[in-house]
């Protein structure tokens, strides 16, 4: 007695596949795959919605001292000629400690994220700089769905060609 489809793959691949599935669903707010894939990630992206919303705003702002380069106007880092004690004479970036104010998870929500983490796979994007969808969850959709249940929905399509298989799309409402 299986609580869930078996999709024809170990429990490994299976867990890959269904993560790279959610992953993507977050990720762009819609998916076409077969019925039965759609059928297994629907939970499993409720479950995170759900999880985002409960701890959308659980943190705290603080102010944290950062060193950092100085910029001229043109955004270029500042150099300072130095001498050493020898007389040797080089170039140090000029730097600066700025305060800024940053967020800071509170246990349960650092534990919901890292909950998240389990599911969702790391991505980047074209330039190679990493998304963060477990923000985008707490800040994009978290808020957009808060007042209401049911987040995502599957919309049954005309079988396969080559193997008759049963398509869907499954988004986010």
């Amino acid at each position: 007695m299986a609580g869930t489809r078996k999709l024809s793959r170990t429990t490994s691949q299976r867990k890959a596949l269904l993560n790279g599935l959610v992953t993507s669903l977050v990720l762009n707010g819609k998916i076409e795959t077969t019925l039965a894939k759609a059928k297994e990630v629907k939970p499993l992206v409720d479950s995170l919605i759900d999880l985002a919303i409960k701890e959308k705003d659980n943190f705290e702002v603080k102010e944290k001292k950062i060193s950092r380069a100085k910029l001229d106007k043109n955004g270029k880092k500042v150099k300072v000629q130095k001498t050493s004690k020898n007389g040797n004479k080089y170039e140090v970036i000029d730097r600066e400690i700025v305060t800024e104010k940053i967020n800071v998870d509170k246990p349960s929500r650092l534990a919901a994220r890292r909950k998240m983490f389990k599911t969702i796979n790391k991505i980047k994007d074209f330039d190679g700089k990493t998304i963060d969808l477990t923000e985008k969850l707490f800040g994009e959709i978290a808020p957009k769905y808060e007042a209401k249940g049911g987040y995502t929905r599957i919309i049954k399509l005309v079988a396969r060609k080559g193997d008759a298989a049963e398509m869907a799309i499954i988004e986010l409402l």
